[in-house]
């Protein structure tokens, strides 16, 4: 069972909880939170997870890694537990920078992208829980060539100009 805090339209917790699992839906002006993670190494590469054949949407498709906040969870709470749970890489808040939140009314959820800007050897990673099956870094052209052949799952909200303007952050 996976249990979502439910906010309303100006990202307020509502106190209401539901499972993800559950027959029940989000009402108008519910929401819940999603994270993503950007991972960029000092070459300037974007770190890519390869979904499982076995994932339910978009399988065996590429992505940044993130997820659904957990009750009682904030957001950089989470995007650090689905990096662990995903990559089984242990990255600290301090390594964590937030970028934007942006809210999705016919996802009914709002997601906040946090930037992660580490070198990280691809042997390194290990895939725990059977979410990611492959990693891969590769360039913003890459990217985006990915993206135009529908490589990438269609839910990433990030951009060239997102990629500029991360490489700038500190």
């Amino acid at each position: 069972m996976e249990l979502w805090d439910i906010y309303d339209i100006n990202r307020k917790c509502t106190g209401k909880v539901i499972d993800r699992h559950s027959a029940e839906k989000l009402k108008e002006g519910e929401y819940h939170l999603v994270v993503e993670a950007i991972i960029i190494n000092f070459k300037g590469e974007i770190l890519l997870s390869k979904r499982s054949k076995f994932k339910n949407k978009y399988p065996s498709m590429w992505e940044n890694t993130g997820g659904s906040c957990i009750k009682g969870e904030n957001s950089l709470q989470s995007i650090l537990r689905e990096i662990r749970e995903e990559l089984g890489i242990i990255f600290n808040e301090s390594d964590a920078i937030f970028y934007k939140t942006l809210r999705d009314d016919n996802a009914k959820d709002f997601k906040d992208i946090w930037l992660f800007k580490k070198n990280l050897e691809i042997k390194d990673l290990h895939f725990t829980d059977g979410e990611v099956v492959d990693s891969k870094w590769v360039t913003i052209d890459e990217f985006q060539e990915m993206i135009n052949n529908k490589e990438i799952i269609p839910t990433i909200d990030f951009t060239r100009e997102d990629y500029k303007k991360c490489l700038e952050l500190k």
